[in-house]
């Protein structure tokens, strides 16, 4: 384990992700089919923490949200509110730059059908707690889905039940951190109209007026 939070690439703490990760290996040899690093410098000042990488995503492409619905529109919106520079193009040498944010996942290894168990979530925490102890200008983090919510609040040892998950909601933590809540833009979530393009930018929007 690094001191920012990145597992080495051989992680052995969830067997079940293990042994999925070690049959992607086998089926797909020329993807990342490791722990997914984080995107984005250390001294940002905001967190992204989505859910866990995609199979054919992140697990693929080994960067964040990239190479899937889900990075279609996160990376669309950081490029709308300013928040990255270049163009997204699905792949981790497409030159795209964040501006002060990073993104992470609360768990770093591929999950079989995008569900990690609670245990896998445990078995990952001290990773994302290490990784918001090395951000030193951090002030606020974004969760993406109710997972990572979960996620946040347990690295930090702050009980879910007094910061509510909710999308749109900010909570400001006792450590005097801004947690931001947004469903997380899945294609299920996208299509079903749970989630829009419109209701993601306002949390962004959101988010970008409270850190100022």
């Amino acid at each position: 384990m690094t001191q920012d939070g990145m597992p080495g690439r051989d992680c052995p703490r969830c067997p079940r992700l293990v042994a999925f990760r070690e049959e992607m290996r086998i089926k797909h040899p020329a993807w990342h089919n490791a722990p997914v690093p984080s995107f984005g410098a250390l001294e940002a000042s905001l967190l992204i923490v989505g859910l866990g990488p995609g199979l054919r995503g992140a697990n693929a492409t080994g960067r964040p949200f990239t190479g899937d619905w889900a990075g279609d529109l996160l990376y669309a919106t950081l490029i709308a509110k300013g928040r990255a520079r270049g163009v997204y193009d699905e792949r981790p040498d497409d030159g795209l730059q964040l501006i002060d944010c990073r993104i992470t996942n609360a768990v770093r290894c591929v999950p079989p059908a995008n569900r990690p168990t609670g245990a896998e979530g445990s078995a990952c925490r001290p990773f994302l707690a290490l990784e918001i102890a090395a951000m030193p200008r951090l002030r606020g983090v974004l969760a993406i889905g109710g997972f990572a919510h979960d996620a946040i609040l347990a690295a930090l040892q702050y009980k879910k039940n007094a910061f509510p998950f909710a999308h749109g909601a900010l909570h400001r933590l006792p450590n005097g951190l801004l947690l931001i809540d947004s469903y997380h833009c899945s294609r299920l979530n996208t299509n079903t109209g749970r989630l829009t393009e419109a209701m993601f930018h306002q949390v962004f929007d959101a988010a970008i007026a409270a850190l100022q």
